[in-house]
């Protein structure tokens, strides 16, 4: 029967350097991921809030250019009886921005839960697109 036997290897004093004999924990490191993680989501939950899921979605309904305006048509699903603030845009051929207006509208009665309205948005030339950009709760 043979037995092998191991042993550390012997370098040169001097040639490769010290020999590390336990490594360290990353901590300062591992605090700075924990911080930044918590702070992107501390963000993602603020801007989810804002800009997320809304009870006010507007849907457009159509648009008639002039030469100085253009008259939105479109309606908004709101909570019973809220009114919304919305903004309108238009734009020309090319898609550039020609007018922005903020408008409130308001429900016919407290019970509605639809809100249909045509708002005119002045322009600086001719546009050729209606958009509502977005609504919010008015106030």
């Amino acid at each position: 029967m043979s037995e092998t036997r191991t042993t550390n290897p012997v370098f040169p004093p001097g040639r490769y350097g010290h020999r590390r004999e336990g490594r360290r924990r990353p901590v300062v490191p591992v605090i700075i991921l924990v911080v930044v993680l918590a702070a992107s989501v501390l963000v993602s939950v603020k801007l989810y809030q804002r800009y997320g899921q809304t009870d006010y979605q507007a849907q457009i309904v159509g648009w008639q250019p002039t030469d100085t305006a253009m008259t939105i048509k479109f309606t908004v699903k709101v909570p019973a009886g809220k009114s919304a603030e919305c903004v309108l845009r238009a734009r020309d051929y090319g898609g550039n921005e020609v007018g922005r207006r903020t408008v409130v509208v308001k429900p016919a009665d407290a019970s509605a839960t639809s809100i249909s309205a045509d708002e005119p948005v002045p322009t600086s030339k001719r546009g050729s697109v209606g958009d509502v950009v977005g609504c919010q709760p008015a106030g």
